[in-house]
């Protein structure tokens, strides 16, 4: 098309633009807020078959169908093991929800955010603010800040009410290994990290959090979620939850079958509980997603209840109300389980949860509104689609002792949540096809020599051996290659397959630090580790050239790592917990502290820690590169005869002083030739500020000083200050997805 009759067209657009503009206002008027006509919120077939199954109780049917229609309240819940959550939730109610008190938009009154009745310790909140009204008002506008800046923190998440439900159930202690088989998109990982590490204290928990999810570019979202924690006990892969791997790892030098003391099982469903967030299943929903989905369900339960140690929990959960996905699934799977797993009564767990029992009866219907009440109605060209288990069982004796009553189906309007079911079972026993106990091949205990890819797998047993490891469908990653496959010793790298090339991003390998690696002694000496510093933990991602990023896991996963690289594919593991500079040979030592692993880090340093007041929090915070003299005379005194390099700066709270900030902060800092910097992300920077009351509306930099609305002296430029413009080390290398902390980047020049 030639360029006049592009004008051509564009003209009568412009001319209609004033039309086309009213148009888009009365759109938005009548239908939600992409301007796109309203979904008329209404299925037919929905309210047939719900009705049908009766699982709302009698004389509550116009209830539960007027909240589905309304939309779903926003919910945020803050992050439990921060030592400042407590701070957080102090800000949250004595400033934030002040303000909202006698807040009027539009005439109409804003509601106060409440906590959720149900959650512990006041840490879960919901409110009926839209994203439209947050945006109308500067007080709301400020709310939304504050909501955002803390939620790329780590220290609020924005979380759906009932999906908090799963982790709080799983009843999950610091020791426990866990799988999340289902993990993305990550709010529920992020709520078992947090479980993990409730004593703050403790750096390095014995558990862990495997969180697996089957689609690879989930994965990395997962990842983005699980960072925000800075955990060294998290690990994400990436395979079908319904084959995930048996793990194996060494225990006193023999390889034994990793089970999990915790499962999290959250499946992928119909998701008919989330049409006041989803709209579009209103129109879209049919009975035939379930049908489609059950056997599924039923396959990554019976995967997750092998791999559950005896004694352990598993939470079976879905966003669906229906049947055939929720009470069938655990019928059938207790059925086939022989009496090795029980549905545990939780009743009493979570005081002020409304929740429906599960039902004992139900029925299946087809797409085209067909009802079957058992497999024996069912004619054979059906037999495809629906299939024996979707059924309760004919057994009634053997029905009742399965307790179905002891699910809990939660309905939205009972306290104005999206609809949701959760089954929480106990394995009594092994399963019936893994009665004998999965033995794996025992290697000496001498420490190994070869490859961290030398786990069990198939190129190592004979085929015929196959059930007595593992007794069941595992789809083991099969070997090409092997003795031209040897790797060198600490090397996790991906499996070999050339088959993995074609899903997803090609990973880089996890290379644990060698015990005599000359790289370590220089960090250990600046830094004076403690001699409990784990160094075996410490890796890099890549085998060739300098190290740019160092990281840590805790000793359980890098157990897990070693030994099983070549059945697993990781996508991320490990905090970053130090940066090479560019220029560190200059300097004692080549490595800068990051401010993502710093609180893992800190119980180990003995050397080069800052005491700073609140003030010089304050002043670190608000100016890019201030003076040694600007900070208060007891921080100048340890600072000033300190060499040019990677500094702590931590702040105590002080009991006496109730006014202050009451949680402590560890920072990362630069100490130049005269002036000193920090190295920490905006947002946790903002959020630093905010708990200490400096509200900061907007980042405005001037000449490479960070301004904000409170009275905070301007700090000076150096005139000439080397130590700004040389000693600071250059940003870090991002290497893969783990890249460098925003705030890492070069210093002003």
């Amino acid at each position: 098309m030639g360029r006049r009759a592009r004008g051509r067209r564009l003209q009568p657009q412009a001319e209609g633009a004033e039309d086309d503009a009213e148009g888009g206002r009365k759109r938005d008027q009548a239908g939600w807020e992409g301007g796109y006509p309203e979904i008329i919120k209404e299925n037919k077939l929905f309210e047939h078959y719900y009705q049908e199954l009766k699982i709302v109780p009698e004389g509550e049917w116009d209830q539960f169908m007027d909240a589905l229609r309304e939309p779903l309240p926003a919910t945020l819940r803050i992050t439990g093991y921060k030592s400042h959550a407590k701070e957080i939730l102090h800000c949250l109610k004595n400033r934030y929800f002040k303000e909202l008190e006698d807040l009027e938009v539009d005439g109409q009154k804003v509601e106060v955010p409440q906590p959720l009745s149900w959650y512990p310790e006041e840490l879960a909140w919901h409110t009926n603010l839209s994203r439209k009204i947050l945006r109308k008002s500067p007080l709301l506008a400020k709310f939304h800040q504050f909501l955002v800046s803390e939620t790329e923190c780590g220290n609020i998440s924005r979380q759906e009410a009932v999906s908090m439900i799963p982790p709080l159930l799983l009843s999950v202690e610091p020791h426990h290994k866990i799988l999340d088989m289902c993990a993305a998109p990550g709010s529920k990982t992020t709520q078992l990290i947090e479980m993990l590490h409730a004593d703050m204290s403790v750096p390095f928990p014995e558990g862990f959090v495997i969180a697996n999810d089957v689609d690879n570019k989930r994965c990395y979202l997962l990842v983005h979620q699980a960072k925000r924690l800075s955990s060294p006990c998290i690990m994400v892969v990436n395979h079908d939850a319904s084959s995930i791997p048996r793990l194996t790892v060494d225990v006193d030098g023999r390889k034994e079958i990793l089970f999990y003391d915790r499962i999290l099982c959250d499946v992928p469903c119909s998701g008919d509980g989330t049409m006041r967030k989803n709209i579009d299943v209103w129109k879209k929903w049919t009975t035939l997603n379930s049908l489609q989905l059950h056997g599924l369900q039923l396959r990554i339960a019976t995967r997750g209840a092998e791999q559950l140690a005896e004694g352990g929990r598993m939470v079976y959960s879905t966003c669906s109300l229906n049947p055939v996905e929720d009470e069938a699934v655990i019928a059938a799977l207790l059925e086939k389980s022989d009496g090795a797993l029980e549905l545990a009564d939780v009743s009493a767990e979570l005081p002020g949860l409304k929740w429906m029992p599960g039902v004992s009866e139900w029925k299946v219907m087809t797409r085209d509104g067909q009802w079957f009440a058992g497999w024996d109605e069912v004619p054979q060209g059906r037999h495809t689609q629906i299939r024996p288990t979707m059924f309760p069982p004919k057994d009634l004796e053997k029905l009742q002792a399965m307790h179905l009553e002891r699910c809990l189906r939660i309905l939205p309007h009972h306290q104005n949540t999206g609809g949701f079911f959760v089954a929480v079972l106990v394995k009594k026993a092994s399963m019936p096809w893994n009665k004998r106990q999965p033995k794996v091949q025992s290697k000496s205990s001498e420490p190994r020599k070869t490859t961290a890819s030398s786990s069990v797998g198939a190129t190592e047993r004979n085929p015929g051996d196959r059930s007595e490891l593992d007794g069941d469908s595992e789809v083991t990653q099969c070997t090409e290659n092997t003795e031209s496959n040897e790797k060198k010793d600490g090397v996790c790298g991906p499996p070999p397959s050339k088959k993995m090339k074609l899903f997803g991003f090609k990973e880089d390998p996890f290379v644990f630090i060698p015990e005599d690696d000359p790289l370590f002694p220089p960090i250990e000496k600046f830094y004076a580790l403690d001699p409990s510093f784990p160094r075996m933990n410490l890796l890099t991602r890549t085998t060739e050239g300098k190290k740019r990023q160092l990281y840590m896991v805790s000793k359980e996963l890098r157990n897990v790592l070693l030994n099983n690289s070549e059945k697993m594919k990781v996508i991320n593991t490990g905090i970053k917990v130090w940066c090479r500079n560019n220029s560190g040979e200059e300097f004692d030592c080549a490595f800068r502290l990051a401010q993502e692993g710093i609180y893992t880090l800190y119980p180990f340093i003995n050397s080069r820690i800052i005491t700073v007041s609140m003030e010089d929090v304050k002043t670190l915070l608000t100016q890019e590169n201030p003076f040694f003299r600007k900070l208060s005379s007891e921080a100048y005194s340890q600072v000033k005869d300190l060499a040019k390099g990677s500094v702590v700066l931590k702040y105590e709270p002080d009991a006496m002083n109730p006014d202050a900030l009451q949680c402590p902060i560890v920072l990362c800092g630069w100490r130049g030739k005269a002036s000193i910097r920090t190295f920490v992300p905006k947002n946790e920077r903002l959020h630093y500020l905010r708990m200490m009351g400096l509200e900061v509306l907007g980042e405005k930099k001037k000449d490479g000083v960070i301004l904000n609305n409170e009275n905070v002296d301007s700090p000076e430029q150096p005139e000439n200050d080397e130590g700004a413009e040389q000693t600071a080390p250059d940003a870090c290398i991002s290497d893969g997805i783990t890249g460098c902390d925003p705030a890492a980047a070069e210093p002003s020049r």
